[in-house]
């Protein structure tokens, strides 16, 4: 996993939501932590920082409910 890509995402996730444990969260959908405004907020981010746009079929709890999910699907987007 690449550190400086979850590093920032980790910062981008805190922004949101400072009180979660996004290190060791892996319930952030199932817990309702994020919710669908969150969602929107980070698929921006997401897209501001690393040039990625993240495709309907990806915008799926698989994919949210954990900073190393969302780490992982960044940066299979950036292998595309």
């Amino acid at each position: 996993m690449n550190e400086r890509i979850m590093e920032t995402l980790l910062e981008i996730l805190t922004d949101l939501h400072p009180d979660v444990d996004f290190e060791t969260c892996d319930t952030l959908i199932d817990d309702k932590i994020l919710d669908s405004f969150d969602i929107v907020s980070l698929i921006a981010e997401i897209n501001n920082e690393w040039d990625v746009t993240i495709p309907a079929d990806k915008i799926d709890p698989q994919y949210f409910n954990s900073a190393e999910a969302l780490c992982e699907l960044i940066e299979e987007l950036l292998d595309e």
